[in-house]
């Protein structure tokens, strides 16, 4: 069982975030800087919201808005699904998947203390299915008669 807290030991705890009454050029240009699709936006060390590139595309871009003259926190989603380091990651594959999320912020102690993608989560569950599948094949051929 993979927890939320082993993706982000092996991932890291990084967080990129910016502040609500930055302008979306100045988010756009950090998320293009970073190589990352969503930033936390935060607000005196809380999370207020997440900003993705596809807020960008649908609030600004496909609305004929600026991305100079409007602010983060005028199309960040404010209603952010979340979880915590001790939850299993199929757990938060199915509320991604359920709810078309592609990022997770992580809370711990009202802090957040990191992101994961549906990424990360695809990839730890491929890996921790091919240390199992690699386990029972080693128990398998241990049995074998010779």
């Amino acid at each position: 069982m993979v927890l939320v807290e082993n993706l982000l030991d092996t991932k890291g705890k990084t967080v990129w975030q910016i502040n609500p009454e930055a302008s979306v050029y100045a988010a756009i240009k950090l998320m293009d800087e970073k190589g990352i699709g969503a930033l936390a936006v935060t607000s005196q060390d809380k999370l207020v919201g997440i900003i993705s590139e596809r807020d960008y595309a649908r609030k600004v871009i496909l609305k004929g808005q600026t991305s100079q003259g409007t602010r983060v926190e005028d199309i960040m989603t404010k209603e952010v699904l979340y979880t915590f380091p001790q939850q299993k990651i199929e757990d938060c594959m199915v509320v991604m998947t359920q709810h078309h999320i592609r990022h997770m912020p992580v809370i711990e102690d009202k802090k957040l203390v990191g992101v994961i993608t549906l990424g990360d989560v695809v990839k730890a569950i491929i890996d921790d299915q091919k240390i199992k599948i690699d386990h029972l094949e080693q128990t398998i051929s241990w049995g074998e008669s010779y």
